[in-house]
């Protein structure tokens, strides 16, 4: 046998037992025990963390061994496959026999089939991924990728938010969890909103590739739009990912609120999430549109995901830069948040400046923005109300955490612009919170602390 026949052999037995098909991941994983590669190896061949792939690996063997019948490890998985093929010649001459619940056809050992069950042609998918980025390495995400995953295929919803700061990986999260959706959906289609687009366009865009580029000439009114729109969403499991959304909404005014020119979009938001159908609709963005905020229920197939740092798994991006005094790296990853494309920029001014000693660079009391991080500090900061721009600039001036009392007295804004302020900027992920004595505290982290004392003197 050899790796080819190896994989077809593996993937036949999979689809007999579930009617799926292995993806590209998991026959990576495959290839890479065939080779007699480490884990480690197999993470660096395909771009994903060791502890990923290890995961992804553990849930392997647990299948296997369910529809086998016996303990599947990374040490036996080739000599069972090789077993259970070598078994139809041991023993059999013309007939088909059994491999726990997986029925072998005599006629070609490699053709594994379910008793008493063929199966059918694989549909036929649509993918059109437009400007989504390649699928980079991604940092351990394993718990964020599996509560997306249990959100779209345990739970069916509807509509899944993903926010947070720029940088902190929501598209590289998205990318990377399509790869592992892919054989759910018929359909998957990516658009990115950095230019705003309107609703009209993205409308046809949507109903042109869901028709499989057929429909000859679109509905008049928006209102046939939508409905042809959610009658694709039935007929056929789509994935429906719009990257920045965050462009929809206005600024200069509390989070969540649309600008004048996409405020419609309220209305396709709303009916993917009301109206009852087999599609998801995956939306990423720095802040929620307000509506969407209020539908999102536990009781409800609406799910948000606010993605915050990668806390030690970052130590990964400042292995991957070579950095220097690894005791130090908490600091450096707490200090930026653990936000990976934050830290990236500031590990390549530390590989550069002070060939990457971290503790020399610590040493110093102003805290390193750049060019390139100052500009994605501004565009959040920008968008912001002047309620809200009081209360984080606030919040800077103080070393410690301030509780509301305290705030309402330093701001001199009532208590009702305090609330909606702290809200709204907890929805932007720009202000932290900390429990003490049953009491609720505020706080910006030092990198906002530092860019609002450089740049509101």
């Amino acid at each position: 046998m050899d790796i080819e026949e190896f994989l077809k052999l593996a993937d036949s037995v999979v689809f007999s037992e579930t009617e799926k098909h292995l993806d590209d991941l998991q026959k990576a994983v495959l290839r890479g025990v065939w080779d007699g590669q480490k884990y480690s190896e197999i993470a660096e061949e395909c771009y994903r963390t060791e502890a990923y792939v290890r995961n992804l690996a553990s849930e392997l063997w647990k299948m296997f061994s369910g529809i086998l019948g016996e303990n599947i490890r990374k040490s036996n998985i080739r000599s069972s496959l090789e077993r259970s093929q070598s078994a139809y010649f041991l023993n059999c001459k013309n007939d088909s026999f059994n491999i726990s619940n997986v029925h072998i056809c005599s006629n070609n050992p490699s053709s594994i089939i379910p008793k008493e069950r063929s199966p059918s042609p694989p549909k036929q998918q649509q993918i059109d991924l437009g400007t989504a980025p390649d699928i980079k390495k991604i940092c351990d995400r394993t718990h964020q990728l599996k509560t997306l995953q249990n959100w779209i295929i345990q739970e069916n919803c509807r509509l899944v938010s993903i926010i947070g700061l720029s940088g902190i990986g929501k598209t590289t999260l998205t990318r990377y969890l399509i790869q592992t959706l892919q054989p759910e959906f018929e359909a998957i289609i990516w658009r990115s909103f950095y230019t705003s687009p309107s609703l009209e366009i993205t409308l046809k865009n949507l109903l042109l590739f869901l028709s499989n580029q057929s429909l000859t000439e679109l509905p008049v009114s928006l209102e046939e739009q939508l409905s042809l729109l959610i009658e694709h969403l039935r007929t056929k499991r789509c994935l429906i990912i719009l990257d920045d959304v965050q462009t929809l909404l206005n600024q200069g005014t509390l989070a969540g609120q649309y600008h004048p020119d996409s405020k419609n979009y309220s209305l396709l938001f709303k009916l993917i999430a009301e109206t009852s159908h087999q599609s998801c609709l995956i939306l990423n963005s720095w802040e929620l549109p307000q509506d969407i905020v209020t539908l999102t229920d536990d009781n409800a197939p609406i799910r948000c995901l606010k993605l915050s740092g990668l806390g030690s798994a970052a130590t990964e991006i400042l292995h991957e830069k070579r950095l220097k005094d690894e005791e130090q790296w908490h600091l450096l990853i707490e200090t930026y948040q653990g936000n990976p494309l934050w830290l990236k920029i500031v590990a390549n001014m530390i590989q550069d400046i002070f060939r990457g000693r971290v503790a020399e660079f610590l040493k110093y009391d102003n805290l390193y923005l750049g060019e390139e991080l100052t500009e994605i500090l501004k565009q959040h900061l920008e968008r912001l109300s002047k309620i809200e721009k009081t209360v984080i600039t606030t919040l800077s001036q103080e070393k410690q955490p301030l509780g509301i009392a305290e705030l309402i007295e330093i701001s001199k804004l009532p208590a009702t612009d305090v609330f909606k302020a702290i809200q709204s900027l907890e929805r932007r992920c720009l202000i932290e919170t900390e429990e003490q004595q049953q009491q609720t505290y505020f706080k910006v982290s030092p990198i906002i602390q530092q860019y609002l004392i450089l740049n509101c003197q």
